[in-house]
């Protein structure tokens, strides 16, 4: 799994200006912000980009053109809108006004954008935003109504854990609020994606998701279209949601629309005197894996819980993967995409992450810790130490991986040894205290 956090901002709304003079100064604006964007920048140890920074507001005659990035790689174009698939270009009509502006002030008529939340992917097709006037724009052979949102199913999709931060997430936190009226562009498209989370895409638009990459004898047009997908943070939403949610809790919405599409019964996790907590231990058999699980199984059952080892394998039919997750109050596993079925919990039930051996804490946190407070779940963390870890049998104590971890900072290394090489043995006496912790935070 890559990790790759992209920087936050809100995607807000804006006035529009009635004025030549404004819409004048917006253009130089742009000039200047998009020649000095796309510099690299580093959060914790991943690479990301600084998105392209820029906003042209411009109404001249009967025409609108918007084009708008506030701080993220998202581009919201507004006007007569022309995709063409054929050469992965988003053509914008520009009046002779408007022309006539930008080529006095030399100003950019074209952008580029990977309309994927993370950079530095592979399979991520770009696609450009060019300006061009009424003898060069091509003719639409498709008129929609509905705005549409084009993304891509490239990068990292296909991990779980992925699917959900990098695609489901941020195609809510962008679409919500077109409540379904909206058209799905989805390039690098991947059919059999796009059938394995078909109950929850259904919930977010009302049409057809297109492949438009095939659509190259088309031209589809639309009067809005918004490039690229709003991402905050690892499986949270979108701050910008707040504000347009009716409740105000975007994710509560979120964990509702989830529910629906999967018909998930258990709202909250209310646990009777007259039954016991179910706890799912998630099995891993390649990397990190519980080597003594079963053991850990009878301690829990000892404990007073139903404990149950399940794979959750990417084959998995999420539906029926996603109703046994919601039948249970405790979800206890390694550091892995397991972990994301956390989503299809009750309100009130409680993770339990194992965290491998090594300078992984950040990365377990940021992943599955910090977005279980939004979703209404409570969180517990065992870390796993050197003598619980199989990197203590294949390098001797005074080896800088055993002894000294903390000194392994490039994420390759981290990868490759701490997450690619690492079973746990879990001490069984530690694990209990974490247990009972659980049981009594679900009893009260």
């Amino acid at each position: 799994m890559y990790y790759d956090p992209i920087f936050e901002k809100s995607f807000s709304r804006y006035e529009r200006k009635r004025f030549g003079c404004c819409a004048f100064f917006l253009c130089l604006i742009v000039a200047f912000a998009v020649t000095s964007t796309l510099k690299p920048h580093f959060r914790s140890v991943s690479m990301i980009v600084d998105p392209v920074n820029f906003q042209l507001s411009i109404k001249a005659a009967q025409n609108m053109l918007v084009l708008d990035d506030r701080s993220e790689d998202i581009i919201l174009v507004i006007g007569d809108i022309r995709v063409e698939a054929n050469s992965s270009t988003i053509y914008v009509l520009k009046n002779y006004y408007v022309e006539t502006m930008l080529n006095n002030n030399n100003s950019i008529n074209s952008w580029t954008i990977e309309p994927y939340p993370r950079k530095y992917t592979s399979r991520v097709k770009k696609w450009t935003i060019k300006l061009l006037g009424h003898n060069f724009i091509p003719k639409c052979t498709q008129n929609h109504t509905h705005p549409a949102i084009l993304f891509s199913l490239g990068g990292f999709t296909g991990n779980y854990f992925h699917d959900f931060a990098d695609l489901l997430f941020p195609l809510y936190s962008t679409s919500y609020r077109f409540r379904k009226e909206v058209h799905f562009l989805a390039s690098d498209y991947e059919p059999w994606l796009t059938t394995k989370f078909r109950q929850i895409l259904d919930k977010l638009t009302s049409n057809r998701i297109l492949d438009i990459d095939k659509e190259i004898s088309q031209v589809h047009c639309f009067k809005n279209i918004v490039v690229g997908l709003k991402f905050h943070k690892e499986l949270v939403l979108h701050p910008s949601l707040s504000s347009n949610s009716p409740t105000g809790l975007p994710m509560s919405n979120f964990r509702q629309l989830i529910r629906e599409a999967y018909s998930l019964e258990r709202e909250t996790a209310i646990i009777s005197r007259n039954r016991r907590p179910r706890l799912m231990i998630v099995s891993r058999t390649r990397t990190r894996a519980i080597t003594n699980e079963n053991d850990v199984s009878r301690l829990a059952i000892e404990l007073g819980y139903e404990a149950v080892l399940e794979d959750a394998r990417v084959s998995t039919d999420v539906g029926s993967f996603a109703m046994k997750v919601n039948s249970f109050d405790v979800l206890m596993g390694v550091h892995g995409a397991g972990l994301t079925n956390m989503v299809f919990l009750p309100d009130n039930a409680v993770l339990i992450q194992v965290v491998s051996f090594g300078p992984v804490d950040r990365f377990a946190r940021l992943d599955f810790g910090n977005p279980t407070a939004g979703m209404n779940l409570r969180y517990l963390e065992y870390k796993i130490t050197a003598g619980e870890s199989s990197l203590s049998q294949q390098y001797s104590n005074d080896h800088p991986i055993v002894n000294n971890p903390n000194s392994y900072k490039r994420w390759n290394d981290i990868w490759s040894i701490y997450l690619q090489k690492q079973n746990v043995t879990i001490d069984l006496l530690r694990l209990k205290g974490t247990l009972v912790k659980a049981l009594k935070l679900l009893r009260h």
